[in-house]
């Protein structure tokens, strides 16, 4: 893996979870009930567009993506459109027989914009974390699985891509996932809470702590016709791809508040 360090960037705070006694927690909206010790460290962030990366081994890519959602706010086009892309674009990239796309489009705003909290699950996510621990992710797995296959492998992936004008003010850091160790992962609870009245529900992730093995990468400048796909989890490739939104110390003072979209998806590979 390369050193090659984001130009302007030698360094960024990366928001890590503390180890504690008690089981912490964090909500979807509500972070006034956040039970997250942050533990944050600053961090060497290499610069993935230089690196040779592996979806299996680093846990991640960028991959160019011309989508043909023209609004990615409009939630109608995205339901409409986006899904069938990004079930063949992982097809493309993971050779998985099957893939299922298991969210609607979640869109996050960065702080600046003043709409960071503006509708559901709209907050960066601001600590370092697996969306998934792999107790869930193999029952999310078994769940959705279609009827009459037997399962020879299956993995969780994650969609990313900033639809705002570069440079993004709040960059997406991905930690390799060959420098984590399981010692890292702090199992927790993450908590929707919707707006409206309706009933929590939640399920275990990982928080991520510090290690300084830790190797960090960011893609400075995205485009909205570029994509990040990462992994959560993996049944055959065990480490996930933990990661986190951060402050980019090289956006200038006037650069446009990030927006993005994120679609998540299971793929299957069948004995």
């Amino acid at each position: 893996m390369t050193k090659e360090i984001l130009e302007g960037i030698e360094r960024a705070e990366i928001a890590y979870a503390a180890k504690t006694d008690f089981r912490q927690r964090y909500y979807a909206n509500d972070h006034h009930r956040d039970t997250v010790v942050v533990a944050p460290k600053r961090m060497p962030i290499a610069n993935g567009r230089e690196m040779s990366l592996d979806l299996d081994r680093e846990g991640a890519i960028l991959v160019q993506h011309h989508s043909m959602v023209e609004d990615f706010e409009n939630r109608e086009e995205v339901a409409a459109k986006h899904p069938t892309e990004i079930v063949a674009l992982l097809l493309e990239h993971t050779g998985a027989d099957e893939v299922l796309v298991t969210s609607p489009g979640i869109l996050r705003f960065s702080e600046k914009s003043g709409r960071a909290g503006s509708s559901d699950n709209s907050n960066p996510a601001r600590f370092a974390h697996v969306d998934t621990s792999r107790e869930t992710a193999r029952s999310f797995a078994e769940a959705s699985l279609p009827e009459g296959r037997k399962l020879a492998r299956y993995a969780h992936y994650n969609v990313w891509r900033a639809f705002s004008c570069a440079p993004q003010d709040v960059g997406l850091a991905i930690c390799d996932a060959g420098s984590v160790d399981e010692a890292d992962l702090l199992t927790a609870d993450a908590i929707f809470d919707p707006p409206g009245g309706a009933p929590e529900w939640g399920f275990d992730s990982y928080l991520l702590a510090h290690n300084p093995a830790h190797r960090w990468f960011a893609f400075p400048d995205m485009t909205r016709d570029e994509a990040i796909i990462f992994k959560t989890s993996d049944s055959q490739f065990h480490n996930p791809a933990p990661h986190v939104a951060f402050d980019n110390p090289a956006a200038p003072p006037d650069a446009p508040p990030r927006a993005s979209i994120e679609m998540r998806a299971v793929a299957y590979w069948y004995a």
